[in-house]
């Protein structure tokens, strides 16, 4: 009985040694700011109580800005913990194998969708490579979308603690939000086609956190590890 306890804890441990944390909780250490030149210097990202906070209330007058992580991740499970403030009217979101053109001030590859306006949205995946800029889960023509293409259970908590995953596996992507499959997405003719391969996005590249053009948002993010 002893040496089963033994095993139990030592795979236990293995397996809690196998996740990394991409965030320190004090600072934006392995992180950077990427945006256009004229939003440089605006400081929308910070750390505060331990969370990543991204906040732009009350300035409108800004373009894309992504938090970016140095490292680039290609097959992982992602792992994070957002909450969103009551008074957010905007648009976030999580991007994966993604690669940051500092010529044209864009952030090319997948996105994982967060919306608080509309939670239904949470998890679905849009593209921001250019050649592609629409909804790939759903398979949709354009960034219009509505309520019915949401999974028929889903579950936010306003102004609370929600868990995401997301899980990248060759060309595959998977999203859990607070444990409601919200995405499950092949591929393959897309994360492969010759819009991605353009921009050698896709299948691996940095993972990113969004804060979309014009919006007023108040976002957390903390509790973040990837596991390769």
């Amino acid at each position: 009985m002893r040496r089963i306890l033994v095993l139990v804890i030592l795979a236990a441990s293995a397996s809690a040694a196998e996740w990394t944390s991409l965030f320190n909780g004090k600072d934006l250490t392995g992180w950077t700011v990427k945006c256009k030149p004229q939003d440089k210097g605006k400081e929308f990202w910070k750390v505060a109580d331990g969370a990543i906070v991204c906040d732009s209330m009350g300035r409108k007058d800004h373009d894309y800005v992504w938090l970016m992580t140095e490292k680039e991740f290609g097959d992982f499970e992602l792992a994070v913990k957002f909450r969103v403030f009551k008074d957010s009217r905007g648009n976030s979101g999580i991007q994966v194998r993604s690669r940051y053109d500092d010529a044209a001030g864009w952030l090319d590859g997948p996105q994982v969708d967060i919306h608080p306006p509309a939670p239904w949205r949470i998890g679905l995946i849009y593209d921001e490579t250019r050649g592609e800029r629409r909804w790939i889960n759903p398979s949709l023509k354009s960034s219009a979308i509505d309520a019915s293409h949401a999974p028929k259970q889903w579950k936010f908590k306003e102004d609370d603690w929600n868990d995401l995953t997301i899980i990248c596996r060759g060309l595959h992507i998977k999203t859990i939000l607070n444990g409601v499959v919200m995405s499950d997405y092949n591929g393959a003719g897309v994360l492969d086609n010759e819009a991605h391969k353009a921009r050698n996005v896709g299948l691996r590249g940095h993972i990113a956190l969004q804060l979309h053009n014009r919006d007023e948002l108040r976002i957390r993010f903390k509790e973040i590890s990837v596991k390769q």
